[in-house]
C-alpha cells in the first residue's frame, strides 16, 4: 500500500512506515493534490495541507487520513466519513508543549517580557515602567478544558491560581477530579478571571464566540490568551479592546487567517504573538509523527484505530 505524507512529520515516523508501506513524502500544492491522491491508500497531513471534499472525492483508494497533530479542521471529516474513510489524530503528542506556551504567554504579558528586553537591548533601563503582576492568587479561566487545558490546570495549580473552567461537554466528575471550578455561565467567567486560556476546537459553535460584548463584561486588568484556533476570538473586536486600554493585553500563538504576515493587531503593544508554534517542540513532533504513523497503520493492516475522530459517523 501507498501512503503519502504531505507534510513534514518525525524522520522516525517515516522510516516506521516505511518497514511496511511504500511512502511518498511531498508537499503538494491544491491541484497537485487532486491529480495525485488517486495513487495512494493513506494521507498524512499537518496543519499545511488541506483535505477538502473534493480531494476526498477523488481519492479512491483512500482509506485513512492521518493528522500529526489535534485539530482536524483542515480535514472534511464529514466528506471522509461518507466515504468510509477514517480520519485519525494524535490527540496526547502535543498536550504539554501547548500548555507550557499558554504559560510562557501569561508570564511574558504578566512581566512585560517582551518589552524589557528590548527596551534594555536599546541602552534604556526603564525599572519603574516595567512594573508587572504575579500569577499567584489570580483567577484563570478556562473556555474549554481537554487534554491540554488539563495540563495546563496542573501548572497553575503549581503556580497557585484559581481555576474556573467552562465546558459543557465535560461530566461533573471530571471538574472535581481536576480541582477546579464548573462554571456554566460563561458571562460569569469573562467578569470573574484575571487570565483567560482558551482550549477549544473551532466550530460552527465556537468561531467568534469571544467578541466585542466579552470582552466588554473583562475586566480592565485581565489578559486573554489563545493557543488553540484562530477565529475563535473576534480580531477586530480584540483590537478595539486592545487599542482603548478595555482589557490589559492578550497573547495570540493562532489567527483567524494563516499564515498571519499582516494584521492590523500586530501594531498593539498590549499584544504578544507568535507564528502558530505551541506544537512545534522537538518531543512534541517526536510524539505526533510517531502516533499518527501507529493509527494509519492499524487501519492499513485492517485494524481499529485507537484515536479516531469519526469511528462513529463512518458508513
Amino acid at each position: 500500500m501507498k501512503i503519502l505524507v504531505a507534510d513534514s512529520i518525525a524522520i522516525s515516523a517515516i522510516e516506521s512506515l516505511k518497514n511496511e508501506f511504500e511512502v511518498v513524502v511531498h508537499h503538494y500544492s491544491p491541484d497537485e493534490l487532486l491529480n495525485e491522491i488517486a495513487n495512494f491508500h493513506a494521507v498524512i497531513v499537518r496543519s499545511a495541507t488541506k483535505i477538502p471534499r473534493e480531494v476526498i472525492k477523488k481519492g479512491s483508494q483512500l482509506k485513512v487520513i492521518g493528522r500529526a497533530g489535534v485539530g482536524v479542521d483542515n480535514i472534511d471529516v464529514k466528506a471522509a466519513s461518507e466515504k468510509g474513510i477514517f480520519v485519525v489524530n494524535s490527540p496526547r503528542a502535543s498536550s504539554i508543549s501547548v500548555a507550557e506556551m499558554a504559560f510562557a504567554f501569561m508570564l511574558s504579558l504578566s512581566r512585560k517580557i517582551v518589552h524589557a528586553s528590548n527596551k534594555t537591548k536599546n541602552g534604556e533601563w526603564p525599572k519603574k515602567q516595567l512594573k508587572g503582576t504575579e500569577l499567584f492568587g489570580k483567577t484563570l479561566g478556562f473556555v474549554g478544558c481537554g487534554r491540554i487545558g488539563a495540563e495546563v490546570v496542573i501548572r497553575a495549580h503549581a503556580f497557585g491560581m484559581k481555576c474556573i473552567v467552562y465546558d459543557p461537554y465535560l461530566p461533573s466528575e471530571v471538574f472535581k477530579k481536576m480541582g477546579v471550578e464548573q462554571v456554566k455561565d460563561l458571562n460569569y467567567l469573562f467578569k470573574e478571571s484575571d487570565y483567560i486560556t482558551i482550549h477549544a476546537l473551532l466550530t460552527d459553535e465556537t468561531r467568534g464566540m469571544i467578541g466585542k460584548k466579552e470582552m466588554e463584561m473583562m475586566k480592565s486588568t485581565a489578559y486573554i490568551v489563545n493557543c488553540a484556533r484562530g477565529g475563535i476570538i473576534d480580531e477586530d473586536a480584540l483590537y478595539e479592546a486592545l487599542k482603548k486600554g478595555e482589557i490589559a493585553g492578550a497573547g495570540l500563538d493562532v489567527f483567524a487567517v494563516e499564515p498571519a504576515k499582516q494584521n492590523k493587531l500586530f501594531e498593539l503593544e498590549n499584544l504578544y504573538v507568535s507564528p502558530h508554534i505551541g506544537a512545534s517542540t522537538k518531543e512534541a513532533q517526536e510524539r505526533a509523527g510517531m502516533i499518527t504513523a501507529e493509527q494509519v497503520t492499524l487501519v492499513l493492516n485492517g485494524k481499529n484505530p485507537q484515536f479516531c475522530v469519526n469511528a462513529k459517523d463512518i458508513k
